[in-house]
């Protein structure tokens, strides 16, 4: 099972998610706050999916492209918030 996190965007929102056999089982969308802030603002998990870490596997994903794009995340949805609060390496993003 793939698993990997993909992104789209379309022109100030966006979102991480993840595909499993084609169907989408996994969505955390942002939008742009200006030009160098996200705001994560809710994440989904499709039933039968909870604790197989897709989450935290977005916000990770999140956190690699606020690096590599230098911008920082504002976390307001809660789940996003509750992974920075336990994940100190992510907090160079905040």
């Amino acid at each position: 099972m793939n698993e990997e996190v993909q992104l789209r965007i379309n022109d100030k929102n966006g979102a991480f998610y993840i595909e499993v056999d084609g169907k989408q089982e996994a969505l955390m969308t942002f939008v742009f706050a200006g030009d160098d802030k996200i705001i994560i603002d809710h994440t989904e998990v499709n039933p039968g999916n909870n604790g197989k870490g897709l989450g935290k596997k977005m916000v990770a994903k999140a956190v690699e492209f606020a690096r590599e794009k230098g911008i920082k995340i504002i976390p307001l949805c809660p789940f996003a918030k509750s992974i920075f609060d336990k994940t100190p390496e992510f907090r160079d993003v905040l």
